[in-house]
């Protein structure tokens, strides 16, 4: 028992250590911003996510669903309006540094345009906070369906691993994945703000399934990029290459699934039930049809009756 004791303090002394070591290469730039310096924050926030996601539809079991249309369009709107904010710096910054889209590494400098990006990459991450209203308003508007595993992976690891990025990397080859996915979230947030105003507007949003394309490329790109910075020995933390591959071939595996399901499969389910639909239609004319054959002898004239 007393040697099980000791491993374990051991154990304890040691992680404790090791995190302590963590903190001391941190990024010193983004040391004293809001809920940085701890995981606490995040954690506790990501915590109250799934507790919201595992008790929420409980608690909504038996109240009728909320009513959120103006609040759900003022969400999207704001949504929109940061992601674009956040990719409009990211570009600008990175061009005016002239960064590599291929490897950039991390400098660890103060100056302007390299402070800039390191603020854009914060505001990414706090967005990601933010979306966890995505999943709030799924369960006071009782949309269970909608809390699907791929839904709350997604909102709850990029908040945590997010946390990371602006701890130890807040700049270099971090912007490139923040800079794309805030392109891609204007585009979807536009489109769940259009779809808000109700079916007379959301009857002609026909692109939804481009914006899962647009993420499918996205996904697949960044692992083909994270490949070739393992192969080529890029001078980025090779730990978070390594997690970047893993992670994109989850989301690429998990999305790609989705998106199987979502269009393909309907897609084939819609062609058969119309095609059936159309067979019905058709019944009643063939079927007379073959009753005027019936009639007619083999020279095509009709038979005499006796």
């Amino acid at each position: 028992m007393a040697s099980l004791l000791n491993a374990t303090t051991t154990m304890l002394s040691d992680g404790y250590n090791f995190y302590l070591w963590t903190l001391s290469i941190a990024d010193k730039r983004t040391r004293g911003w809001l809920m940085v310096d701890s995981p606490l924050p995040t954690l506790a926030y990501t915590v109250l996510y799934l507790i919201m996601v595992m008790v929420g539809p409980k608690l909504m079991k038996n109240r009728k669903p909320f009513d959120l249309k103006k609040v759900m369009i003022a969400y999207n709107l704001s949504m929109c309006v940061l992601n674009a904010f956040i990719a409009v710096e990211l570009l600008v910054a990175s061009t005016r540094l002239k960064y590599n889209y291929i490897c950039q590494p991390v400098t660890f400098i103060n100056h302007k345009e390299e402070i800039r990006i390191a603020n854009a990459v914060w505001w990414y991450y706090i967005s990601k906070l933010f979306e966890f209203g995505d999943t709030l308003f799924f369960v006071l508007r009782k949309k269970d369906r909608q809390l699907s595993f791929l839904h709350v992976y997604h909102h709850a690891t990029m908040f945590s691993l997010w946390w990371i990025g602006i701890k130890w990397v807040p700049s270099g080859s971090t912007f490139l994945p923040a800079m794309v996915n805030s392109f891609i979230h204007v585009l979807m947030y536009s489109y769940y703000g259009l779809a808000a105003l109700g079916p007379h507007v959301a009857r002609y949003l026909w692109w939804k399934k481009y914006l899962t394309i647009l993420q499918l490329i996205q996904f697949t790109v960044a692992l083909i990029m994270g490949v070739n910075s393992i192969r080529s020995g890029c001078d980025f933390p090779m730990w978070m290459q390594y997690a970047l591959v893993v992670y994109m071939v989850s989301f690429i595996v998990l999305f790609g699934n989705f998106y199987a399901k979502a269009y393909i499969k309907k897609g084939r389910e819609s062609l058969a039930f119309y095609g059936a639909a159309n067979m019905a239609l058709c019944r009643p004319s063939m079927d007379l049809e073959v009753e005027n054959r019936k009639r007619l002898n083999g020279n095509g004239h009709h038979k005499k009756t006796q």
